[in-house]
């Protein structure tokens, strides 16, 4: 990664364009600017993170220049999940920054060296500047040779179908270690399509495990009490910034799944079943999560669910990996977390995960393979519609428009020759449904809209916006109030909190309820179980991992003038 690294200083130059209009007095946020770009060129990262992180606060044209140099000093540092946070911080504050190309590629260079292909592949995807180009296939080319599993190259090429350096990986990979039919078929097709003959290359040497500074594995003599589930919940309570009068605290939805889970342990003790719950401070600091997981009596859990940052969830994943422990991420939909993980789950279906589901379901309502896919400013908008894209392809549509749109006016860019069957739009903005509504409008397309659940404000906006056109919405967190089983969940939470509950109290209560249940049975090792029903008593849609360790359930709602229903 040092020779990738030299790449990165691309927008040094800037620090003089920036400057250039400045030849009045300089103020202080200028020049705590330039220090923090003089600190980072001469190796101080420390103190070029503490003066740009002024200038960030500040705000101002130094602001998105403040933000990548801040995040590139972490880069040095090797705090990847750091640089990863400033840079969306820096595209969701700055989304039209003139260079954001170049923030996507240190974006991807931090997820790469963290294994986060999927991510990486995500950034790649959206840089446009062709002098980047170069630079983006020595870093894929780099990390992407490292796969050794056929099938996470396959997922990956089947969502950027594009990547000419993720195809040439995936050629070279089935070439070297397959046999089958259908693998040797698809590299033909992929050599065909981009022109390119592997040259042969040494065996990749076998991977190398290194060794996990945590607790040793648990005796297999330790027998578990039957109907006594331990779990730990690693989520970031921050109990030392803990204000019990404070609802809109930013890390609520942990204290939220918390509650959830011990509802449901109420209910599962009903059943004779004893959830017995730890609950653990654990926030983005990998130094605090190795500590705890040294602690031997941290081996006593029998199921864990978090981390929800990903390098104290690394290394919950290699020690649950050595232990045989049960591990969960409550609300990630980052496939990696679960990629060569046997005992790793998602409880919410991933990104790749729901736009399957949703193109296979899509494809029956359509009469022509047309689409345009949209997504709003947020980074999961944009990896949403890349694979939703990706899916579409697979499956024989033409994609007739792809980009980011926002704000008011929205523009499609379509025309009559290349008119749509339905629109994709994946927005995290309660302000972008009703806006890519009257752009469909204006732009003349009758077809449906499929969006993501969050693009409305289903109080603020009327019942015809939901009625107008077909409306299909992506609603993993859909609860539907007409079921008894969400209900009672919601009454019962109701009387003891006097709140309505979050979604993240449901995420909690469902989650519990199926892993407690399973692990109680001891029946997570077969897969025909694994899988609940649509009168069953979880309050979202349910879990199915029957054919993988991601939810294959991807709830898709319609409103049928009445309320909002499940129509898959």
């Amino acid at each position: 990664m040092s020779q990738l690294r030299k790449q990165i200083g691309i927008i040094v130059g800037l620090l003089v364009l920036v400057t250039a209009g400045y030849a009045q007095k300089v103020t202080d946020t200028e020049r705590r600017y330039r220090t923090g770009v003089r600190a980072l060129q001469t190796g101080e990262y420390d103190r070029a993170r503490n003066e740009l992180q002024v200038v960030m606060q500040r705000g101002g044209s130094f602001a998105p220049y403040a933000y990548y140099y801040h995040a590139d000093a972490s880069f040095q540092q090797k705090k990847y999940p750091a640089t990863r946070t400033t840079i969306k911080e820096l595209i969701d504050r700055f989304p039209e920054w003139r260079k954001r190309d170049e923030a996507y590629y240190l974006a991807a260079c931090a997820a790469m060296e963290q294994g986060l292909f999927d991510e990486a592949l995500s950034y790649t995807n959206l840089i446009t500047d062709v002098g980047l180009r170069p630079d983006v296939d020595r870093m894929e080319r780099n990390f992407l040779s490292r796969i050794t599993d056929i099938n996470r190259l396959k997922a990956l090429q089947t969502q950027y179908p594009k990547d000419r350096t993720l195809a040439l990986a995936l050629i070279e990979l089935i070439q070297e270690s397959s046999t089958d039919k259908a693998d040797l078929e698809l590299s033909d097709r992929l050599t065909n399509r981009f022109g390119v003959v592997p040259a042969p290359r040494a065996p990749r040497p076998a991977p190398v495990t290194q060794p996990v500074e945590v607790a040793k594995t648990k005796p297999a003599v330790v027998a578990k009490v039957k109907g006594t589930v331990n779990v730990g919940v690693m989520l970031p309570f921050r109990l030392d910034r803990f204000d019990p009068d404070d609802r809109t605290r930013t890390n609520q939805y942990a204290y939220d799944l918390l509650e959830g889970m011990k509802m449901a342990r109420n209910k599962l003790f009903t059943e004779g079943i004893t959830i017995n719950l730890f609950a653990y401070d654990v926030d983005n600091d990998p130094d605090e999560t190795l500590e705890l997981l040294n602690n031997a009596a941290f081996g006593q859990n029998d199921l864990l669910v978090g981390p929800l940052f990903s390098e104290p969830n690394r290394l919950v994943s290699d020690y649950a990996l050595q232990n045989n422990i049960t591990l969960v991420n409550p609300i990630s939909t980052s496939h990696d977390l679960i990629t060569n993980r046997p005992n790793a789950y998602l409880a919410q279906p991933s990104t790749w995960q729901q736009a399957t589901g949703a193109v296979a379901f899509v494809e029956d309502q359509v009469s022509t393979k047309k689409a345009a896919v949209y997504f709003g400013t947020a980074r999961k908008d944009s990896l949403l519609a890349s694979a939703y894209a990706g899916e579409l392809k697979a499956k024989g549509f033409q994609v007739v428009d792809f980009k980011r749109v926002s704000g008011k006016g929205m523009s499609l860019g379509l025309t009559e020759s290349n008119k749509p069957s339905h629109v994709f739009f994946a927005s995290s903005n309660e302000d972008d449904g009703i806006r890519m509504l009257d752009a469909m409008n204006r732009s003349g397309v009758v077809g449906p809209l499929v969006t993501t659940y969050p693009a409305f404000n289903y109080f603020r906006n009327s019942l015809a916006t939901f009625t107008r056109r077909t409306l299909l919405m992506l609603a993993p967190e859909f609860m539907d109030l007409g079921r008894n089983a969400t209900k009672t969940f919601e009454e019962a939470y109701i009387t003891k909190r006097s709140i309505l509950p979050s979604v993240f109290v449901a995420q909690g209560y469902d989650l519990m309820l199926f892993f407690g249940r399973q692990l109680a049975k001891g029946s997570l090792k077969n897969r025909a179980n694994l899988v609940t029903s649509p009168d069953d008593d979880y309050v979202l849609s349910g879990f199915d991992y029957t054919q993988s360790n991601d939810n294959k359930i991807v709830p898709i709602i319609k409103f049928d003038g009445a309320r909002f229903q499940k129509v898959n």
